[in-house]
């Protein structure tokens, strides 16, 4: 048997994560290393590398989590536009073999930048405090 990746883990409760949201099929939580504050990770509950190995049904509740989460991350930061993207394998810049979609609020004066340009180097430095007091105030524009 395969090692279980890292958002495998997550979803297990082995490894900690910082809630934004879940559903039927989905889970959505805080990148620990956000390229602006909100990046959102909304992830199948079926351990997939690949958007293809994941049924049309699969699929769709994924999507129905990243509209979820935009939801929610509109009514936090005031915005109606967001950067989607999925790194759909390796060669793509999948990082973990588990299907993941990155939703970034995107806000007026944020430079405007591509995915591409948002990802220079960064301290590694997790702040967990911020992202466990966002993730909450996430949760609760769910309720």
């Amino acid at each position: 048997m395969a090692d279980k990746s890292l958002f495998e883990h997550i979803l297990s409760g082995e490894i900690p994560s910082h809630k934004v949201g879940s559903g039927e099929g989905w889970y959505a939580f805080l990148d620990i290393f956000p390229r602006r504050e909100g990046h959102t990770l909304v992830i199948p509950t079926t351990a997939v590398s690949r958007i293809g190995d994941l049924s049309t049904l699969e699929r769709s509740h994924l999507m129905e989590g990243v509209v979820e989460v935009q939801r929610l991350l509109t009514k936090k930061f005031a915005t109606t536009d967001f950067t989607v993207v999925v790194h759909d394998g390796p060669l793509a810049g999948q990082e973990v073999a588990h299907v993941h979609i990155h939703v970034l609020p995107r806000t007026e004066n944020d430079s405007g930048k591509t995915l591409a340009a948002m990802w220079p180097h960064q301290s590694h430095e997790i702040d967990h405090e911020k992202l466990r007091v966002l993730a909450l105030e996430l949760q609760m524009e769910g309720e």
